[in-house]
Parts: structure tokens; C-alpha cells; sequence
């Protein structure tokens, strides 16, 4: 069995009206959340994010400009997914990335991860999400929107 690394990505994809896109998890239905992922192999956490928005969207982070918010969480592991990382491994660092495009599209979900969408205001999906660090990313966003356009 390949493990996980417990390193990961959190990417907050938005519009610039500061509509967020949820997605709801195969493995734990009614749970919503952003774009996340493991680090895989040696990739930067630049890669991971973008390879990840790509499994996970469709979406080519690269074109519409991915932006690392230099901010870092690190959170224990639900007991019910450690079996995926290292014996012993309980706690994850998760690095937050922003991506903003033009309009609400239309995602291409991986049904083995996802099983719906839904894009929502952002206050409203702070309050969907089940990880409280998701939901903290996302609070953030006015912010860090004023500081990308500023």
C-alpha cells in the first residue's frame, strides 16, 4: 500500500463576487468542503495544488492563476482516514492556495471523489464546510480578495 504524505493542499476557488465552489465527498456524504489533496512524490505544493484542482474541476489552475496565501494549518487526522498515512501519523499540514475565476463554472467532478457541487456566497459556505480550518480559509477571503485587487 502507498501511503499518503501528511502534507496537503487547501484550495479556495471563488469569483470575484466571492462565490465559493463546495464539493460534497463520495467517502463521507454531506460533507462539504474545498478543493484538497495530498502532496504526492517530490511535487511542490504549487503542483499539488494545481494537480488537484485539475483531478478534482477540471479546471486548469494554471490559466486562471493559482495564488499561495502563505498560510499553513495543521490539524489531527479523523480517526476514520489515518489508515491512509503512515502508522503513527495523526496530525496533517495543510498549505492554503486561492484561485479566483471569472464566473461560477461548471466543475467536472472525479465521482470516486465527489458527488455534487454547489457554488454559494462565502459566508454561506464557511458555514457548509465540516473542517473548521476550510471554514477559516474561507473567512478570510474578503480579505485576501481586496488585497489581490488592491
Amino acid at each position: 500500500m502507498t501511503y499518503k504524505q501528511p502534507v496537503s493542499t487547501l484550495i479556495v476557488i471563488h469569483t470575484p463576487d466571492l462565490q465559493v465552489l463546495l464539493l460534497e465527498r463520495a467517502d463521507f456524504p454531506g460533507s462539504w468542503q474545498s478543493v484538497t489533496g495530498s502532496r504526492e512524490g517530490n511535487e511542490s505544493l504549487l503542483q499539488t495544488a494545481i494537480r488537484e484542482v485539475g483531478e478534482e474541476t477540471g479546471f486548469d489552475a494554471v490559466h486562471f492563476g493559482i495564488g499561495d496565501w502563505q498560510l499553513q494549518n495543521r490539524y489531527e487526522i479523523y480517526a476514520k482516514w489515518r489508515h491512509r498515512y503512515p502508522p503513527g501519523t495523526t496530525h496533517n499540514l495543510e498549505h492554503v492556495f486561492g484561485l479566483c475565476l471569472p464566473e461560477a463554472y461548471v466543475p467536472t467532478l472525479a465521482p470516486r471523489e465527489h458527488l455534487a457541487y454547489v457554488w454559494l456566497p462565502w459566508q454561506q459556505a464557511a458555514d457548509k464546510v465540516f473542517s473548521a480550518s476550510n471554514a477559516a480559509a474561507i473567512r478570510m477571503l474578503p480579505q485576501r480578495a481586496a488585497v489581490a485587487v488592491g
